[in-house]
C-alpha cells in the first residue's frame, strides 16, 4: 500500500507519499481500506517532530478515517467485511489501509457519504468527551468555544445547540463568524478587536460562561478563568497559544471553578472504547436525523498532504480539510 511517511521532521514538504508494508490486524482489530482521512493539529505537531505516536500504534499520521472493512482480525464480532465505517485512530489514517481496534469503529451515519464521514470521529469524540462527559454541559447553560470555525468548533456549536445550550464563539474574521452563526452560535466575538471576557459577560448579564472549550492553552488561561461563571468548567484541549502561564488561584476559588486538560490520542484503549460507545449512543442519532452534520472545507488527494497541511497552518479553512485516497 501507499502511506504518508515522515522521513525527517520539518515543514509540509517533510510529508512523503511512499510505498510501505500493508498493516495486519491483530487481536480485536479490523483492517480498513481507507477512503479518506482528515487533517488535525496533532498531525502537524507530529510532522514537526513534537508529537510522537503512542507506543505500538502506526507511525504514519492521521487520527481518523473512513472506509470499508477489508478483513477481520481474531476475536472480532459485530462487524463484517464490506461494512462502511469511520474510525478513531491513534495514527495511520494517512494511508490506503489501517488496522483499527474494533471498539474504535463507528457505522456510517445515514445521509453522509463515505468520504465526508472522515471528518467526524476525532472532532465528535473530542467534543463529546470534553464538553459533555467531563464538563457536563447542560441545557440552558452557556458554552464558549474558541476557534469556533475549526473542525472542533463547528461540531461543538452544533452539539451544544442540540442539547439546548447557548453558544458563544471566537474567530478571527467576519466570514468565519458568519458561518458560526449559520450553525447556531448566539454570541460572535472577533478576537482580533474584541475582548471575549467582556463580550461573554455582556451576553450573559454578567454571569460568564458555564463551560469553555479552549484550544489555546497558556495564552488564554487567565482570561478564560475570568470569563467563567460561578461553578464554571474550563476544558483545555490544545496549546496553540503556549504551554506555560500563571494561574490566579484566588479567582478560581472564588468562582468554585474547575479546569480539565485532556488529549485523546494517548488514552488507553478502554477509555477510547467508552468514548466511542457514548458517541454512538448520543451523537449518532443526531447525525442520522440531519440535526448535526460534518463541516468540510475542502478535499485534497492524500498524496498531496503537504498542501492540506499548509491550508490548516494558514488557518484560512472553515471546518475540516480531508485527504482522499486514490
Amino acid at each position: 500500500m501507499h502511506a504518508i511517511t515522515i522521513p525527517e521532521p520539518g515543514g509540509p514538504e517533510a510529508l512523503v507519499w511512499d510505498e510501505v508494508p500493508d498493516p495486519v490486524p491483530g487481536e480485536g482489530e479490523v483492517l480498513v481500506e481507507v477512503a479518506a482521512s482528515a487533517v488535525n493539529r496533532a498531525d502537524i505537531l507530529q510532522r514537526q517532530g513534537f508529537y510522537d505516536p503512542p507506543p505500538g500504534s502506526s507511525r504514519y499520521p492521521g487520527l481518523e478515517c473512513s472506509g470499508r472493512i477489508a478483513e477481520l482480525g481474531p476475536g472480532v464480532s459485530g462487524w463484517s467485511v464490506g461494512d462502511e465505517v469511520c474510525a478513531l485512530l491513534a495514527g495511520g489514517g494517512y494511508a490506503e489501509k489501517v488496522a483499527v481496534p474494533a471498539g474504535q469503529l463507528l457505522p456510517l451515519p445515514k445521509g453522509i457519504d463515505l468520504g465526508r464521514a472522515a471528518a467526524l470521529p476525532e472532532v465528535v469524540c473530542t467534543v463529546w468527551s470534553n464538553v459533555f462527559m467531563i464538563a457536563q454541559l447542560r441545557p440552558g447553560e452557556t458554552l464558549l468555544v474558541h476557534g469556533g470555525s475549526s473542525g472542533i468548533g463547528t461540531m461543538a456549536i452544533q452539539l451544544a445547540k442540540a442539547v439546548g445550550a447557548k453558544v458563544a464563539v471566537t474567530a478571527g474574521s467576519r466570514e468565519k463568524l458568519d458561518r458560526c452563526a449559520e450553525l447556531g452560535a448566539d454570541v460572535l466575538v472577533n478576537y482580533r478587536d474584541q475582548d471575549f471576557v467582556e463580550e461573554v459577560r455582556k451576553a450573559t448579564d454578567g454571569a460568564g460562561a458555564d463551560v469553555i472549550l479552549d484550544n489555546m492553552g497558556a495564552k488564554y488561561l487567565d482570561r478564560n478563568v475570568r470569563a467563567l461563571a460561578v461553578n464554571g468548567r474550563l476544558a483545555i484541549i490544545g496549546m496553540q497559544g503556549g504551554i506555560k502561564a500563571e494561574l490566579n488561584i484566588a479567582t478560581l476559588l472564588t468562582k468554585r471553578a474547575a479546569i480539565s486538560a485532556t488529549s485523546l490520542r494517548a488514552r488507553p484503549l478502554g477509555e477510547k472504547t467508552s468514548i466511542v460507545a457514548a458517541v454512538r449512543e448520543h451523537v449518532w442519532p443526531l447525525l442520522d436525523s440531519g440535526q448535526v452534520r460534518p463541516i468540510v472545507d475542502r478535499e485534497l488527494p492524500m498524496s498531496d498532504a503537504a498542501a492540506a497541511h499548509r491550508v490548516v497552518e494558514e488557518s484560512g479553512h472553515i471546518g475540516k480539510v480531508l485527504l482522499v485516497t486514490p
